[in-house]
């Protein structure tokens, strides 16, 4: 119920959740599927020129996903065989590979697009943005001890070269302090000295010291202040990614660009998907979505409804909806959905 309420409260939601119960959300294996950065980050350069960007790791494998009943069977035949499929396969030299692709938009395109590009929901539809090839990942080499490379790695998305910042996208700033104090949670507060996570190009001079898990030197008896004058690290505004207009009122506020939160889960349904597709699709949602309550798969059908007619009324038909109701229902604002749809609609 939980899941479902959530999820038909928050529209915007409606594009990822086409793409999780598509087959593209059980992928056979990890060297069968693609990657996105999702968020939006900064590019800039030694000019202070800088730009919006996406990333696109394209599998160079193909792209193999598993259905719903074989996903069923696997997770109780071999829950880690993902895992196991890419460790085998980089041991046997065949060394899985994506293509780096990269979505470029100005600052100016930027005010001026049809969709927020800071808006995590939203993709950038190629033909406005064509992505450009820029490099390959390749993985060629296994972990060979898997706590000291794989348990102990703290990934983050704060974690920049000089080039590359962040954007205001909101969820990523979020992500920006959360990652952060998960590891330092998981890990200790000197996570970042760990081998598999230290820079390996250079040594980075802050004034961060003591701690549990203190491995190094602690920069021995340096000061740990700023400014100071014993020669203490400085820091490098040369280094800094450029300034960006800002304008408005700040302050707690809704959310209220005019994205439309429904085209593209219809493009995606109707233009992109197959009919075999699009049957996987609705037979994966009506199986999960059937457990939740009447009124919530009401509100839900709405929101499908919204975005595709015939989408809306294919999971309308799968729950035994009544589908003049469900258009009734993406018929109204938001708001007035959620009244209709409040705890003990359709009850009788």
């Amino acid at each position: 119920d939980m899941f479902w309420d959530f999820l038909s409260l928050t529209p915007e939601s409606i594009h990822q959740v086409t793409v999780l119960f598509s087959d593209r959300g059980t992928p056979k294996t990890y060297r069968h599927m693609n990657g996105f950065s999702s968020h939006t980050y900064k590019w800039y350069n030694a000019k202070g020129e800088s730009f919006w960007v996406k990333y696109h790791f394209k599998t160079e494998q193909g792209i193999q996903n598993l259905t719903r009943q074989e996903a069923e069977v696997m997770k109780g035949k071999d829950p880690d065989h993902a895992t196991r499929d890419l460790s085998e396969s980089i041991k046997r030299g065949e060394h899985p590979s994506w293509k780096l692709e990269m979505q470029i938009m100005t600052p100016e395109q930027a005010t001026k697009y049809r969709f927020d590009p800071f808006d995590i929901t939203k993709v950038w539809p190629h033909a406005d943005f064509p992505p450009i090839v820029i490099g390959r990942l390749v993985l060629n080499k296994n972990p060979e001890n898997y706590f000291a490379e794989v348990e102990q790695s703290a990934f983050s998305p704060g974690n920049f070269v000089p080039g590359i910042a962040a954007s205001p996208d909101k969820m990523l700033q979020g992500r920006l302090f959360s990652y952060h104090d998960t590891h330092r949670h998981r890990l200790g507060p000197n996570y970042h000295l760990l081998p598999v996570n230290a820079p390996k190009a250079c040594q980075v001079d802050n004034f961060q010291r003591d701690g549990a898990m203190r491995f190094d030197g602690n920069f021995g008896g340096n000061p740990n202040y700023y400014p100071n004058s014993f020669g203490g690290p400085e820091p490098k505004l040369e280094m800094s990614d450029p300034q960006f207009d800002v304008s408005g009122k700040a302050g707690r506020q809704k959310y209220d660009h005019p994205n439309d939160d429904f085209v593209q889960a219809g493009a995606l349904y109707k233009k992109v998907m197959t009919d075999a597709d699009r049957d996987h699709l609705v037979g994966n949602i009506v199986d999960h979505l059937g457990g939740a309550q009447k009124r919530i798969q009401y509100r839900q059908c709405a929101i499908f409804h919204k975005a595709d007619e015939d989408y809306g009324r294919r999971v309308a038909a799968g729950l035994k909806l009544d589908s003049k109701e469900v258009a009734r229902l993406a018929g109204m604002s938001a708001e007035n959905r959620a009244k209709e749809t409040a705890p003990g609609a359709y009850e009788k």
